[in-house]
């Protein structure tokens, strides 16, 4: 590995630097450059959330030391920023287009523009990147998303992300009390059903706050301030509303390398590998396709730099070999694209990822990877596969003649979220057994293993299910279970049954005929190893994580009524219910 430029340089700081937008709105932001005569290639990064609470230091001076200016620019709408409203992601691309070519013409800069940053951080720059701003040369961007309404406001499933998207608003609309000079009871209103958390980023919700219904009184209560929710509750198919921000749709119109950061246990990790398998395929020339790169480690959501929890999440420590210095490669990818040292990263695999398990950190060249042998493993059981205590089976023998299993699903008792790729509800690997006790989660185990078994790749659930309801979710989970009993959860997904063939056209269900599911798990990596056994979860619900589907078949954001619905899952010849496991061959 060739190492990057040498820190040399003080750090000069500029506060509250103007720019006019190509609608006369003025944006702000505060300018980081070495205190030196001469020009420098630009960083960008634009955020919601108030530069003035400049990051860690070494978020910016580690690059400031090394030659580059750094600008922490205010969206439009947010704190030292102009704008009438906040109004999340839609204005992002051409106020970024603006800022960039802005950046480049700077007194001090040589007009090479590179773009950084995380979570909504990154999500400026996925915007921003069909548009082309001539002085763009590469963008570094870290758990973010591409397809904002199956990977940010709604799941791949249909279902709604309410764990985080209600408290998330909350957080976002104090400044937009303060800014239009609303009364603060409003936001007292708001912050009395948040749950004090040790983060100043954003705070759950109260058990009795997520229940309340409909979800419509959110957007209700916070238009004032967050009118675009309650446009994301009126809009729970995809469409032309979603397709104006979807930039997984233009991936045609991208020509800029781009080096994606994401994990395992990410809310938006299904984004960071869709976008960059995209790219790969689709960008608009075959230099920007070759140009990609994404590293995936074994973190939730927000940390994947150096420091105590970048070695795992929740429970799991995965050894001081899941701690990376980020900027180590930041400056190595910025340095070949906006100085022209050949850092030598070019060179290295297009692929990074932490392999759970045995705890290594591996290259490959696709995702992907071409050798997989696609497994099916499949359901089992004498009818009595409910909770720990079933008799539920996991394996690779096609199913006979079996009974299938049943359950009830109550949306008064849902099954609460226990990890998982989540957001300010607890986050990353928690010991499933606190769920799998319950008798409307089914548990399918297998025998322990004798030899490790390698699961890297896309993680697919076909179920074959009936319900009594127009309407219901079914829920599937993938776990490791230790020689000890520990079930650590891997990955997990929802289907909502209305748009089981279409995200564009619901279609309800006849109630107790069996359809085929398909239940998107996203991706892992991990190593079983002998000793532990496998096991898939189906149930019905994961909540606060996505809304309770009240069964109803009535719309979702403005229903106050619920009802049971008696779930039927089938594994038999006819119906063989399975998980299509990547497995890697050792």
């Amino acid at each position: 590995m060739t190492p990057g430029s040498r820190p040399q340089y003080r750090v000069l700081v500029e506060k509250d630097v103007p720019m006019q937008t190509r609608d006369g709105v003025t944006l702000r932001a505060d300018v980081y450059r070495p205190a030196a005569p001469g020009r420098f290639p630009v960083l960008l990064s634009r955020l919601p959330y108030n530069k003035n609470l400049r990051p860690r230091p070494g978020d910016i001076d580690y690059f400031v030391e090394r030659g580059y200016g750094v600008i922490m620019q205010d969206t439009r709408g947010r704190f030292s920023s102009d704008g009438d409203e906040y109004y999340a992601l839609i204005w992002e691309m051409p106020d970024g287009y603006d800022a960039v070519e802005w950046a480049a013409s700077l007194p001090w800069a040589d007009g090479n523009v590179g773009t950084m940053g995380q979570s909504y951080l990154g999500a400026t720059q996925y915007l921003l990147a069909p548009s082309r701003p001539p002085h763009l040369k590469a963008m570094f961007p870290v758990s973010a998303a591409a397809d904002f309404h199956q990977c940010w406001v709604y799941h791949t499933g249909g279902a709604f992300e309410f764990g985080w998207q209600i408290p998330y608003a909350i957080l976002m609309a104090r400044d937009s009390l303060e800014r239009q000079d609303l009364t603060a009871q409003l936001l007292a209103t708001l912050e009395r059903d948040l749950i004090p958390a040790p983060t100043p980023f954003a705070q759950p919700l109260s058990d009795q706050a997520y229940r309340r219904l409909p979800l419509m009184a959110w957007g209700d209560l916070l238009r004032p301030v967050a009118r675009y929710l309650t446009d994301y509750l009126r809009h729970p198919e995809d469409g032309p509303y979603w397709w104006a921000i979807n930039v997984e749709r233009q991936h045609a119109n991208i020509n800029t390398p781009m080096y994606h950061v994401t994990s395992w246990y990410d809310i938006f990790l299904r984004g960071g590998l869709a976008h960059f398998c995209g790219l790969r395929q689709h960008a608009m020339s075959a230099a920007a396709r070759t140009q990609q790169k994404i590293l995936i480690g074994p973190w939730a959501h927000r940390f994947p730099y150096t420091s105590p929890t970048s070695q795992g999440t929740g429970d799991i420590n995965f050894s001081p070999n899941a701690r990376i210095e980020l900027h180590e490669t930041q400056l190595r990818w910025f340095d070949y694209y906006l100085k022209g040292i050949n850092t030598g990263i070019l060179e290295e695999a297009p692929v990074k990822i932490f392999v759970m398990g045995e705890n290594v950190w591996r290259n490959e060249q696709e995702w992907p990877l071409t050798r997989t042998h696609y497994i099916p493993y499949y359901l089992h059981s004498q009818g009595q596969a409910n909770s720990l205590r079933g008799d539920g089976r996991l394996d690779p023998v096609v199913p006979g003649e079996e009974p299938p299993d049943r359950y009830v699903y109550d949306p008064n008792e849902p099954v609460p979220t226990c990890g998982g790729n989540t957001l300010i509800i607890p986050m990353g690997v928690q010991d499933q057994r606190q769920v799998e006790t319950r008798q409307d989660v089914l548990v399918y185990t297998s025998v322990p293993l004798t030899t490790p078994l390698e699961v890297t790749g896309p993680l697919v659930v076909t179920l074959f299910a009936a319900s009594s309801a127009p309407d219901t979710d079914f829920t599937a989970k993938l776990v490791d279970v230790r020689p000890d009993g520990y079930a650590q959860n891997l990955a997990d997904g929802i289907i909502r049954a209305r748009y089981r063939t279409s995200r564009m056209l619901p279609t309800l269900l006849t109630p107790n005929q069996v359809y085929e599911l398909t239940i998107d798990l996203w991706a892992t990596s991990h190593v079983f190893l002998p000793g532990h056994s496998l096991r898939l979860e189906i149930a019905s619900s994961n909540f606060p994580r996505f809304d309770r589907n009240l069964n109803t078949g009535e719309d979702q954001a403005t229903g106050i009524r619920w009802q049971t619905a008696e779930q039927t899952i089938f594994h038999d010849q006819r119906y063989p219910s399975h998980i299509l496991l990547p497995v890697i061959p050792r």
